[in-house]
C-alpha cells in the first residue's frame, strides 16, 4: 500500500522507524547498518524529512541524532497510516474488543523498534479468553498477511514483568483508559 504512494523505500523505512514509536531515536551510521543501504541515500531522506519539519535532530557528541517531531501537524495521521499499513488497526478492531477483560495491548519486537517485519509481536494484559484469541489471531493473520506472536499477562503478572520489559521497546497500542 505505502509503496504505491511513496516510491522511496528508504523513506518508508524511515517513516516506520520514527513514526511507529515516537520515542525511537537514531543516527545516520546506525541507520546505515540497520537498513543495509548507503549512507548517502539515507542522508538525503533524513534531510528531506527534517526540512519538512517531520524529524527533529540534536547532537549527542559528534552524532546527529534524529527523532520524530510529534508536534508536526501530520504526526498523528502518519502514525495512523503506518498502523494501518502493518495491520495493527485490524488487530485492534477484530480481536481486542471481543476478548473479554483486556486492560491494555502493547506492540513489542521489531515494530516497536520501528523496523518492518513479517511478524507482529503483541503483549495482552488482562483476563483474556485464550481459545477465542487463537481463533481470532488466525483470521487476522490472513487479513494482514503477517504472523502474530503474543503473550498474555494478568495485570499482576505484567507488573512483575516490568523490570524485564524495560530493556525491550514497547508501544502502547490500546488501553481501556
Amino acid at each position: 500500500m505505502l509503496e504505491t504512494l511513496i516510491s522511496s523505500k528508504t523513506r518508508i523505512k524511515l517513516l516506520l522507524k520514527f513514526f511507529l514509536n515516537s520515542d525511537t531515536t537514531a543516527y545516520l551510521r546506525g541507520l546505515e547498518s540497520e537498513f543495509g543501504e548507503s549512507s548517502n541515500s539515507i542522508r538525503l531522506e533524513l534531510n528531506r524529512l527534517e526540512e519538512a519539519g517531520m524529524l527533529a535532530s540534536n547532537f549527542i557528541g559528534n552524532r546527529k541524532v534524529f527523532k520524530a517531531n510529534i508536534k508536526h501537524p501530520l504526526f498523528d495521521e502518519i502514525h495512523k497510516i503506518l498502523l494501518k499499513h502493518i495491520g495493527i488497526d485490524r488487530i485492534i478492531e477484530d480481536v481486542i474488543e471481543r476478548l473479554g477483560d483486556v486492560d491494555s495491548v502493547y506492540l513489542v519486537g521489531d515494530f516497536a523498534k520501528g523496523l518492518n517485519s513479517r511478524i507482529i509481536d503483541l503483549i495482552f494484559v488482562g483476563n483474556v479468553d485464550k481459545n477465542y484469541l487463537v481463533n481470532l489471531i488466525e483470521k487476522v493473520e490472513n487479513l494482514v498477511q503477517r504472523k502474530i506472536r503474543y503473550l498474555i499477562y494478568t495485570p499482576e503478572e505484567y507488573l512483575l514483568s516490568q523490570p524485564d520489559q524495560k530493556e525491550k521497546p514497547s508501544l502502547l497500542v490500546w488501553s481501556r483508559d
